[in-house]
């Protein structure tokens, strides 16, 4: 039955199923002056860093199983999975994240992060932030499970939600798959995820049929020269120099090898090399991330990082089995690319229940990366990534008139307005699912 849902996906691509604006809002802000604004608030303030996500997890299992769901803990890692079947009809999978950053948060909220956390990668204690609004997608997931546990009558199927650890570590839904989900739960006939966003005003849904989010490659450049004495230079070969001159040569790539309106981003964030002001080292280390939006793109960037550096070696000098080494490294992303048709479709539905002047089409300006393709290319499942605004307008506005500026992800000061942001994610999930899976 589920491969006959599927298979219709091309005929329902207008065809939408209306929920009521107001019964629907009454509802979800219900259930968050009475527990989701709490919840937001807990997991604010406890945060957790990718892979040890334990208490948040337990406490996601606890809330999903009180709505009603099948609930697996301990799935790749801290990752759970929540099943609700209700009869005959599509599979439809929603994910949200759940793992903080090692940021102090400063904020200035009441309820800002004072959590600390020993950090898997690092090994130190780090104070640790929910500076991307990873708290407000997992407090909109439980909202969703709450309606749609009580709208059985309204929809039929079987809705499995995802909750991802390690997305910022960018090996979570990698986990995940390698755990064998599909095989155990089902491969999905369409598969959703969203995020909050601070450059959206607060309850306004944003959602484009291009690829929300970009592709991302860690590259590093290894680079032998040959030390000597800083008075010296003739008897070696300057691997500062050398490196310099990689770091110009490579912002030719993105400006002079993919068409003016083809994006990529070509970032060396790091330059390591030498110890003492008067020794030229014989070793320098660049690391590099590489954005992109298409597998075209991703294939020219990293062809002409490893040219540049091997061909500037040999400027420079140096034998062939001294070259410049490019290590491309296995932690990639896949860019998030939306399926068009599935778009229009969920458009028309938001925009009929929620109000067009909410849903937008603003494209993604930035070249951010997210590993929820990893759910979604192989095989491909029909998807659909949204985002929900987290900034009330009137802070655009104190910013525009020279106030403080609206803080991005991963900042200190991030910040966002929780209840207009998960009612959004609430409200736009239970949308998109009861158009996927109601009643027609």
């Amino acid at each position: 039955m589920r491969k006959v849902f599927a298979a219709l996906l091309g005929a329902l691509l207008v065809c939408s199923f209306s929920v009521s604006a107001s019964e629907l809002a009454e509802s979800v802000k219900k259930d968050y002056d009475e527990h989701l604004g709490d919840l937001w608030d807990h997991f604010h303030r406890n945060p957790e860093l990718s892979t040890v996500e334990f208490k948040t997890a337990a406490r996601m299992a606890e809330e999903l199983r009180a709505a009603g769901f099948n609930v697996t803990e301990s799935f790749g890692g801290t990752g759970i999975v929540a099943m609700l079947e209700n009869g005959d009809g599509p599979l439809v999978m929603m994910r949200a994240d759940m793992d903080g950053l090692p940021v102090e948060e400063k904020s200035g909220l009441p309820n800002a992060s004072k959590a600390r956390q020993m950090s898997p990668l690092s090994g130190k204690e780090e104070p640790v932030m929910h500076a991307c609004g990873h708290d407000v997608h997992i407090t909109s997931l439980v909202g969703t499970a709450r309606q749609m546990a009580a709208r059985t009558d309204e929809w039929s199927g079987t809705l499995m939600l995802v909750v991802q650890p390690a997305e910022e570590g960018g090996n979570g839904a990698v986990s995940m798959r390698e755990a064998g989900i599909w095989e155990r739960f089902g491969t999905p006939d369409y598969a959703l995820a969203l995020h909050v966003r601070s450059e959206t005003v607060a309850g306004q849904i944003n959602v484009t049929e291009g690829s929300p989010y970009a592709g991302v490659d860690t590259v590093d450049i290894i680079i032998h020269g040959v030390g000597a004495h800083g008075a010296s230079p003739h008897a070696g070969k300057d691997p500062v120099v050398l490196g310099s001159q990689i770091v110009m040569a490579l912002q030719t790539l993105v400006s002079r090898e993919l068409p003016p309106r083809t994006p990529g981003v070509v970032t060396v964030g790091s330059f390591q090399a030498g110890s003492k002001h008067n020794i030229i080292s014989d070793r320098a280390h660049l690391q590099l991330t590489v954005r992109y939006t298409n597998p075209e793109t991703r294939q020219v960037l990293l062809d002409g990082i490893k040219r540049i550096a091997e061909n500037m070696g040999r400027v420079a000098g140096l034998p062939e089995d001294k070259l410049p080494e490019v290590i491309v490294f296995d932690e990639f992303a896949p860019p998030m690319v939306n399926t068009p048709q599935l778009v229009r479709r969920l458009r028309v539905a938001w925009g009929e229940s929620l109000g067009e002047a909410r849903v937008e089409d603003v494209p993604e300006q930035s070249m951010v990366a997210e590993d929820f393709p990893f759910f979604t290319i192989d095989p491909e499942i029909p998807t659909v990534y949204w985002n929900v605004g987290g900034t009330p307008a009137e802070d655009f506005g104190r910013a525009a008139a020279g106030g403080p500026a609206v803080a991005s992800h991963h900042s200190p000061l991030f910040k966002i307005s929780p209840e207009p942001s998960v009612r959004a994610g609430v409200e736009s999930t239970v949308v998109a699912l009861l158009e996927l899976m109601g009643d027609r």
